[in-house]
Parts: structure tokens; sequence; C-alpha cells
């Protein structure tokens, strides 16, 4: 028989379970507003791992720009800034990438500098090998950054594509 004037253990564990899931869903939303606007709506997964993706690039540009302040200053050898100069071409612009999925189609987003070699076919290839058609391509150029925007739909429309695994494998070959 339960006791008057308490309340359960069980009441205790579902409010703190409430108060949990509430604060978790405020941290996410505050780290929503930290990134770049979303084309669309984004899942938690993809959050965090476009949270992930802008830390990285904030962290590349950071050492980039200490390196041009470097240069600038004039604070070391010939042989230095050039290696500094160098490094800062070939590491400007890594590719990013998005994929987000519509239900049967899938929408893959790359950006990618003009001078990194990036091999478009595969992407196709991969997205082909995951039972998707492409149905769009289109890209344009912005200074030195380029951007892909690749529209896929599913060969087959009861078994779908899945993005998870499109997302991984894409991911794989960007590095």
């Amino acid at each position: 028989m339960p006791r008057r004037g308490r309340s359960s253990p069980r009441v205790d564990r579902n409010a703190l379970e409430r108060d949990r899931r509430q604060y978790m869903k405020e941290l996410s939303s505050r780290l929503g507003f930290l990134l770049p606007p979303p084309l669309s709506k984004r899942s938690l997964p993809e959050l965090l791992d476009q949270a992930t993706t802008h830390v990285k690039q904030l962290g590349q540009r950071v050492e980039m720009l200490k390196q041009k302040k470097q240069l600038l200053e004039g604070s070391g050898t010939d042989d230095q800034i050039t290696g500094i100069r160098d490094q800062m071409m070939s590491d400007a612009w890594s590719p990013v990438l998005t994929v987000r999925d519509l239900g049967s189609m899938l929408e893959v987003c790359v950006k990618s500098g003009s001078n990194k070699k990036f091999m478009l076919h595969q992407v196709i290839q991969v997205l082909v090998e995951e039972a998707a058609q492409v149905v769009a391509l289109s890209y344009s150029n912005v200074g030195d950054r380029i951007f892909y925007t690749i529209n896929a739909e599913a060969v087959s429309p009861r078994i779908g594509i899945e993005t998870s695994r499109v997302r991984e494998r894409l991911k794989e070959l960007m590095l």
C-alpha cells in the first residue's frame, strides 16, 4: 500500500527524465543557432555531424589565419614562408559534405576548393552502388569554391535509400 504524503520514486524518476529531456532539447536548440542556417530542418544526428564539421573547419581556419599572420609579419625565413604559403594553398577549403534524406529522394551537397582534386564520378558511383539514380546535378563556382548539388531518387521506392550508409561511404571518400 503506497504511503500518503510522499511522492513515489517512480514519479520522481519520471520528473527527472522529463527535465533531462527538456534540458537536452534546449542544448540542441542552442547548438542549432550557433551553426550556419540550414536549408531544411535538421535531425539531431545531422545537427551534431554539422557541428563537428563546422568546429573542424573553424580550427583549420584559425591555423590558416595564424600562419597568414606570421607570413604577413615577416617572421621566419624564406623557406618557412614558402612552406607556409604552400601549406595554406593545399589545406584551404577541404571538402564539406551534407546529405539530406527527402523521403524517396536524396540530396547530396559538396563544397570543395577549386585547388582540390575532387572526383565527382566517385560520388555518383557510390550513389549508384547504393541503389540511387541521379536525377539532377548542378554546380557553381564562387571565388575559389565549387558547390555541387546532386539529387538522386531510389531505384525502387519500396526499398528506399539507406541515407546513413551513403553518408558514411561519402565521408570515407572525402578523406
